[in-house]
């Protein structure tokens, strides 16, 4: 006969079985009323990384293909104000340095980040159909205050170029930051600011997260030297895909570069390195598979932050720009999202 600790222990033994059962979470929105929201996440090189001969314009046919895509939201990987401002309060776990200071906006305009969100977004909600050139340099002023200097470039550059001058919150030093960052080689500004400013739109958002990423191990150095190992132990694909991509980014035009590095097998190419490597690589610490814990921390931190965006705009079409190897792990995750559509970008710019 058994026993009642018999029949218990060999229920719970079954425990881990039964509970490997998942329940799909495809199709709960079948019976959704209302559009889908379209998400197209364009995966970009850092244009930081391009040669000093980089022309904007070499941006135009791709900024023309994404402009036919008429995105109500665009997002960038850059961090935002409101997590800037976490950093400030925590420099000892962020460092002091983890974001760039706004004491000159803070100056110029009396605000303090926190105050200067609440302010943004207190304008948004009020904001006319047609703003004059004093609110968007208002506006601007205001973006600058909660270290979004981004969003202050796409209002600089709804400006006519007469209108681009100090008044109303910008003082001499701040219309010296706007010009500079509207010449900046980065997809921040090339891409979306451009694009979001052609669009008439008030703002990109900042998505990335540097929170969960921030490991906390005993040797940092060790750490480094254990991924450059890693990585250039797993690189045999990623390294003549580099070399193609290289020459397509010396060209006049940029979009058979994009649309090489978005690619399938780009994408591929990209997640592999990235992963494979850390995960297999050996170490007594196991630094390789604890970065991996952070990449995918700081992704669904971003995921998150791009899923807010449009919360209160189901239906919404969002351009995600984003590096490269982020792309695989964002169509992934965001396509498994309620009311989600994922756009094909090779598809977007043929």
């Amino acid at each position: 006969m058994k026993t009642w600790t018999s029949l218990v222990c060999g229920c719970m033994a079954l425990l881990p079985y039964a509970a490997h059962a998942e329940v799909s979470l495809k199709g709960l929105d079948r019976e959704m009323s209302g559009t889908r929201a379209q998400i197209a996440v364009l995966g970009t090189v850092h244009l930081r990384s391009l040669p000093d001969s980089f022309n904007p314009a070499s941006l135009d046919p791709l900024l023309d293909k994404l402009a036919a895509f008429q995105p109500d939201i665009i997002t960038i990987e850059a961090k935002n104000g409101e997590e800037c401002d976490l950093a400030a309060r925590h420099p000892a776990k962020y460092g002091a340095d983890y974001c760039p200071s706004t004491a000159a906006a803070q100056a110029a305009t009396g605000l303090d980040v926190p105050a200067a969100l609440a302010e943004i977004s207190k304008t948004l909600k009020a904001w006319p159909a047609q703003a004059s050139p004093a609110q968007r340099r208002h506006l601007a002023a205001l973006f600058m205050a909660a270290n979004e200097a981004n969003s202050a470039n796409v209002q600089w550059l709804q400006l006519p170029p007469a209108e681009r001058h100090a008044g109303d919150g910008l003082d001499a030093a701040l219309v010296a930051d706007l010009e500079k960052l509207t010449h900046r080689k980065n997809e921040s500004n090339q891409i979306a600011a451009r694009l979001a400013a052609h669009l008439g739109l008030q703002r990109v958002y900042a998505v990335d997260n540097h929170t969960g990423d921030n490991l906390d191990v005993a040797d940092i150095d060790a750490l480094g030297q254990a991924l450059k190992a890693a990585w250039a132990s797993g690189n045999g694909e990623l390294k003549p895909l580099n070399q193609q991509l290289d020459a397509l980014a010396a060209a006049p035009d940029l979009l058979p570069l994009y649309r090489m590095v978005n690619s399938p097998e780009s994408l591929r190419i990209h997640a592999e390195a990235n992963v494979v490597s850390t995960m297999r690589a050996q170490s007594p610490e196991r630094y390789t598979q604890m970065w991996v814990g952070g990449w995918e921390t700081r992704n669904l931190r971003m995921v998150a932050n791009i899923r807010e965006t449009f919360r209160e705009r189901p239906g919404a079409r969002v351009l995600t720009i984003v590096g490269v190897s982020h792309k695989p792990w964002f169509d992934s995750w965001l396509g498994q999202m309620q009311g989600v559509d994922i756009v094909d970008v090779v598809a977007l710019l043929k």
